[in-house]
């Protein structure tokens, strides 16, 4: 069995920001938000550490093979951390540097660039073509997470466009569940342009496992741009506050609504072309105590 995670996060010590405000970790996954307190990670994690190591450790137990770390300006700048799990763990993590909006972003070591777009002050995303000028003559990916709806497609379009070589993976599945999220899947007719769903199971919610109306909205946008341009994500530690690591694509798997060579394009097939794993090695299935 082989699986690849398009979208998690990992972060040594929280420390980040938002509207204006700070993130910071206080106890038992929680963290105040801004001044309100949020379950951020589930409460095993005591310390307020998402560290590679447990990570992996989820990996192993859901038989996820490899994985890309993103990064978000609520957790703050991780870069100096995900230099180090790059080097503990090179086979099966890649990793973003987190583009900050006016200030010098890093490309050497990393894999790919994290833009928070929906965050960024300028939201006209033209505005920084640098990053994605410089991403492309290095050979890395831009991972980006849109404004919800249509206000910076056309932007991305454009600069799809200009930047042909350019991988770009759009995250949270094209805000699914907000107006003008086909739009956003609609990019993805571009070659260089694919979509992730980390985070759609967050975005689902409500409906909770095994969230028929994800399965429908990942037939529904392989209909707009193919299933080769669509890629699992998990949104981890977040999302993990209400489901297992596994759980966040077991419903993939026991879906009806798609085929078995459908999965494994989502699964997997996909994002080890985008990411360029060279070698996937299969997680072994483990028996659990209630197996």
């Amino acid at each position: 069995m082989t699986v690849v995670d398009a979208h998690a996060h990992l972060w040594a010590v929280q420390h980040g920001r938002v509207g204006g405000r700070p993130v910071i970790p206080i106890d038992n996954g929680k963290s105040d938000f801004g001044g309100e307190v949020r379950q951020m990670m589930p409460p095993y994690m005591t310390d307020g550490k998402n560290t590679a190591e447990r990570l992996i450790a989820n990996m192993d137990y859901a038989r996820v093979s490899a994985a890309v770390i993103t990064q978000e300006e609520i957790d703050g700048n991780q870069d100096a951390y995900l230099l180090e799990v790059k080097q503990n763990y090179p086979d099966r993590l890649k990793i973003c540097s987190l583009y900050e909006e006016g200030k010098p972003f890093r490309l050497a070591g990393f894999d790919g660039v994290k833009i928070c777009a929906g965050r960024l002050k300028t939201q006209d995303l033209t505005q920084h073509a640098a990053v994605f000028e410089a991403a492309e003559h290095a050979g890395k990916f831009i991972s980006i997470d849109l404004a919800d709806g249509t206000r910076q497609t056309g932007a991305l379009a454009e600069l799809a466009a200009q930047y042909p070589m350019l991988r770009i993976a759009v995250g949270h599945f094209g805000m699914v569940t907000h107006a003008g999220w086909h739009e956003q899947i609609k990019l993805a007719r571009h070659r260089n342009i694919y979509i992730e769903s980390g985070g759609i199971t967050w975005l689902f919610n409500e409906e909770f496992y095994p969230y028929p109306s994800a399965v429908r909205a990942v037939c529904e946008a392989a209909e707009i741009c193919g299933m080769e341009k669509l890629m699992w994500g998990s949104d981890y530690p977040r999302t993990m506050v209400e489901i297992t690591y596994k759980m966040s694509y077991d419903f993939i798997l026991k879906s009806d609504a798609l085929s078995e060579a459908a999965k494994a394009r989502f699964l997997y097939q996909n994002a080890q072309v985008f990411y360029g794993f060279e070698a996937l090695v299969p997680c072994p299935n483990i028996p659990n105590m209630l197996d």
